[in-house]
């Protein structure tokens, strides 16, 4: 037959579950076969709610995930799944519901993660996104509007999106834990759970047709921390190959030490009556939450466990023990707002010489402070480098591979009657995800212009390790001598040396 070729081929795609030039809407992973669901344009397949570990409950509360059982039959995954347990999740401030967790349902049972794939054959080997939310790691959801993946996948990558553990249920550090973990460590569970999810991609996610050697870890404020801690932890060697570092990376503040945080564990015990962890176990969630939020925000956090985090970050990325990847990593001129209140130029050099004392005259050379509005300006490069620039500079000049540095300066078109908040912390996702339409503001050109060339740019460094491609500025990469930041505004520029005084005084004082 003359036809037989072709027979065989619409045969064969048949048998897979494929529907000819569809992608792919049924995947083999190695618990169980899943089916997902195209969408409304019938180029992108999303499967959501996938199980990457088993639910962390009961005995398993404070374990290191443990695998999924494997299941029969097709798991059909076309929702999201129950998000990390937490308080009630509500809009606030400029965070409207799009970047919120939706408010139910919330469980303990919560490890899942999202992929969406273009792929028509398993065996097209794309790039992958492994997206990881923030929410100070004590809230958050990979089923936040704004964390959709199917804009990115339209451009030829694999997008997953994880949920992992947070606040006393991610970070619990205690005495009994470190003695039953096997590795005299507690307390980063939520990492841990990270970790788990890089494995399941890296053995399942061609199944998806994405190529596990070719993945990018990318997340947003507590994200970001998380993408730092993967790139400093051992334990994820050759899992990634590039990280995306957004609001978040620190090199002195980072962790608890593991002491701290097992005496945290042990007062939380003690609220029951204990001091052994069992008795925590048989709490129920909400009973468990309630008496964590009796503590102060903050004690639920990573730790220098010596396990999953081996020393200080500090220590870590200055003795170049950590992986050594691709990085693009940068910071929101809104994320100053989270340092703290602005000080008048009086108080802000009453501060200074409280904290530089007689290195105050140095320090006020790069932080100038003669006016409100110069002190005000001062306030803000110093909480941005604070909170992510500073580190961003030590990681950078610690890598090997190349490393590109950024800020997000564009303020959103906002809605009629809502305050301006600036280019507020977290407002530069939507723009880097192609998320816009997820987000309900009345958007213009420029906005769109700002969508376009910084998801470009993040989908070129997911596929090459470079941001750069044709069509846009260049950016070039950073290192000691031209320090090149590129700003994100409505065209982005690049801005050698920007902070290079700022940057050489808090270098001194390390």
């Amino acid at each position: 037959m003359k036809n037989t070729p072709l027979l065989l081929l619409v045969f064969l795609l048949i048998a897979c579950g494929q529907k000819a030039g569809a992608p792919l809407e049924v995947a083999t992973t190695q618990s169980g076969e899943v089916r997902g669901v195209l969408n409304t344009g019938k180029d992108v397949a999303s499967f959501k709610g996938i199980p990457f570990a088993a639910p962390p409950i009961g005995d398993l509360r404070w374990k290191e995930p443990q695998p999924v059982k494997p299941w029969t039959g097709t798991l059909l995954c076309d929702r999201f799944s129950a998000s990390p347990f937490q308080n009630k999740p509500a809009p606030f401030a400029m965070w409207t519901e799009e970047f919120i967790a939706p408010p139910e349902p919330l469980s303990e049972d919560c490890l899942y993660l999202n992929v969406w794939t273009p792929a028509k054959s398993v065996n097209e080997k794309l790039p992958v996104l492994m997206w990881i939310y923030g929410g100070g790691f004590v809230s958050g959801s990979s089923a936040c509007a704004v964390y959709d993946g199917e804009a990115l996948a339209k451009e030829g990558i694999i997008f997953v999106s994880i949920n992992y553990r947070v606040g006393v249920f991610g970070f619990l550090s205690h005495p009994d834990l470190t003695k039953e973990s096997g590795r005299n460590a507690s307390g980063n569970y939520a990492l841990m759970d990270q970790l788990a999810a890089l494995k399941w991609i890296k053995a399942n996610i061609a199944a998806f047709g994405g190529d596990p050697d070719k993945v990018t870890i990318a997340g947003q404020s507590a994200g970001s921390f998380s993408v730092q801690a993967l790139v400093a932890s051992p334990l994820s060697k050759d899992l990634f190959r590039a990280a995306i570092a957004h609001s978040g990376a620190s090199m002195n503040r980072f962790a608890k030490k593991l002491a701290d945080a097992e005496k945290a564990g042990v007062e939380l015990s003690q609220k029951v009556n204990s001091t052994d962890i069992n008795a925590l176990r048989k709490l129920s969630a909400d009973s468990l939450l309630k008496l964590a939020n009796t503590f102060p925000y903050g004690t639920y956090v990573p730790v220098t466990d010596g396990y999953v985090l081996p020393d200080d970050m500090g220590s870590i990325f200055r003795n170049k023990k950590h992986n050594d990847v691709a990085l693009l990593a940068g910071w929101v001129t809104g994320d100053a707002a989270l340092t703290g209140e602005p000080k008048s130029a009086r108080e802000f050099e009453q501060w200074a010489s409280e904290a530089y004392g007689n290195r105050k005259d140095e320090f006020l050379k790069a932080f100038p402070a003669s006016t409100d509005e110069e002190a005000k300006q001062s306030q803000v490069k110093l909480g941005n480098l604070n909170f992510a620039g500073y580190a961003d500079h030590v990681w950078a000049l610690s890598n090997v591979n190349s490393s590109y540095l950024y800020q997000f300066s564009y303020v959103p078109t906002d809605k009629p009657g809502f305050p301006d908040y600036g280019a507020f912390h977290t407002a530069d996702v939507p723009f880097a995800l192609r998320t816009l339409a997820k987000w309900n503001r009345p958007w213009q050109d420029t906005d769109y212009a700002v969508e376009k060339a910084m998801s470009t740019y993040w989908v070129n460094f997911v596929k090459t390790g470079s941001p750069n491609g044709a069509e846009l500025p260049e950016w070039k990469a950073y290192n000691a001598t031209d320090q090149n930041i590129i700003e994100l505004n409505e065209k982005p520029v690049l801005k050698p040396g920007w902070y290079k005084a700022e940057l050489q005084f808090l270098e001194s004082t390390q």
